[in-house]
């Protein structure tokens, strides 16, 4: 009786994953074939398959817009605001965690406001901030804000990680005459490396697809981003639907690799966090 129990639990749980993985990738599918449609087939068979099939969204994708500028400012973003988040954020949680000092724990909870406090209701400030050192409609000003967007999340989320590791490592370590700096990058940042993966994956989809700062802080048809660029493609009187799911259909593609590349120490992070308790 017991057997029979857990083989229909077994199976219930792949059906309810089934159908989780069916909520997902139907969106996913829904866009790409909609990139194949032209605007009558869309509104006329929204769900049906393309017929015929329609490139004219990805040709002038391609070759009439500028969307490959669009794209290489999105990734460069994306990269460079991800690698300081991962960066600042593991040093930050690493002396957090590590280190016994007075304001301590005040300092921690200063980062973790940030993800009560939404940065957007600073905009203004954070406009004008921007024009007096010369970095409005650059992308260095996105940068920047992407990167205090990610760290109070990024210390939220290493801080317990990094002190979850014995002491005695790093303790034997300085027995054995490593610098603080060689036992961070021998010892703590490969035992994190699920954390910072966890960290990464979080704060890509949101700095990827985020469209207010570049609304904001960017003028120059050379250096906008995907989104701000995509919202330009609605017009007052037309919108070519094909092209518009086509720049989605791409813009999503990024996100996948990146998640793929990174999915094993995701997992892992995931893991070490639900058996922590």
């Amino acid at each position: 009786m017991i057997a029979v129990n857990k083989r229909w639990a077994r199976v219930l749980s792949y059906l309810i994953m089934v159908f989780y993985a069916a909520l997902i990738l139907f969106p996913l599918y829904l866009m790409f074939v909609t990139s194949l449609k032209d605007n009558r087939q869309i509104f006329t068979k929204p769900f049906s398959l393309p017929g015929p099939i329609v490139f004219s969204g990805y040709v002038k994708l391609f070759t009439v817009s500028q969307y490959q500028i669009y794209f290489r400012n999105s990734i460069v973003v994306t990269l460079i605001s991800l690698g300081f988040i991962v960066l600042l954020t593991s040093l930050a949680s690493y002396a957090l965690a590590k280190y016994q000092f007075r304001a301590r724990i005040l300092v921690y909870v200063y980062f973790v406001a940030g993800l009560i406090i939404p940065i957007r209701l600073g905009t203004i400030g954070i406009l004008k901030t921007m024009i007096n050192i010369k970095l409005f409609d650059t992308p260095w000003s996105l940068i920047i804000v992407f990167i205090a967007m990610g760290i109070p999340l990024g210390i939220f989320i290493l801080y317990d990680f990094i002190r979850m590791i014995p002491e005695e490592l790093s303790n034997s370590a300085r027995i054995d005459g490593c610098s603080e700096h060689a036992i961070f990058r021998r010892i703590i940042m490969p035992l994190t490396k699920p954390a910072l993966a966890t960290v990464a994956i979080i704060n890509f989809i949101p700095v990827w697809n985020d469209f207010w700062f570049p609304l904001i802080l960017i003028r120059s048809n050379d250096v906008k981003t995907v989104p701000l660029a995509t919202a330009l493609l609605f017009g007052q009187f037309e919108t070519n639907f094909g092209m518009v799911f086509a720049v989605l259909s791409m813009a999503s593609i990024p996100v996948m690799v990146f998640y793929l590349f990174l999915s094993r120490y995701f997992i892992k992070g995931l893991t070490k966090g639900a058996m922590k308790g």
